[in-house]
């Protein structure tokens, strides 16, 4: 559904987000490879992450990234928006150029309905609630083995 950037993005700050709460500060290599992802590329969408303000990072021997305290919980659709902009919500199902109430493709009504819905759903969702599910998620199935 989104660009490999966004979900590379997405799955990156999760995996922060999860060893934040371990008070740890992950570092780019560890990132790529925990998440399956390329390491240039994984450095990449990082390195934008920090410009948006998204996370902090620390450079050097102990260093990492991390989420700010103190801030509030990052919404997917803020990630989203930073590395889709906003046509996502607004683009024609079908992919052409005009397409609005006036005249519409054969696609519009309904596709403007899931438009609707998944923007609702990336707002209320944020790395933070993925994040913990995650560690609830993993903490279960470690104390059942």
């Amino acid at each position: 559904m989104f660009k490999k950037e966004t979900e590379y993005a997405l799955r990156g700050l999760i995996y922060i987000q999860i060893q934040n709460f371990q008070n740890k500060t992950p570092g780019v290599v560890e990132i790529s490879n925990e998440i399956d992802t390329p390491k240039a590329f994984t450095a990449k969408i990082l390195q934008k992450l920090v410009k948006n303000g998204f996370i902090g990072s620390v450079r050097g021997k102990n260093g990492g990234f991390y989420f700010k305290s103190g801030t509030p919980e990052l919404s997917l659709k803020a990630v989203i928006d930073a590395i889709e902009g906003k046509n996502i919500y607004s683009g024609c199902g079908l992919g052409l150029d005009s397409c609005d109430d006036d005249c519409s493709c054969p696609l519009h009504e309904s596709f403007s309905e899931i438009r609707k819905s998944t923007e609702k759903l990336i707002n209320e969702i944020t790395i933070q609630m993925l994040a913990k599910k995650k560690t609830v998620s993993r903490e279960l199935i470690l104390n059942r083995l």
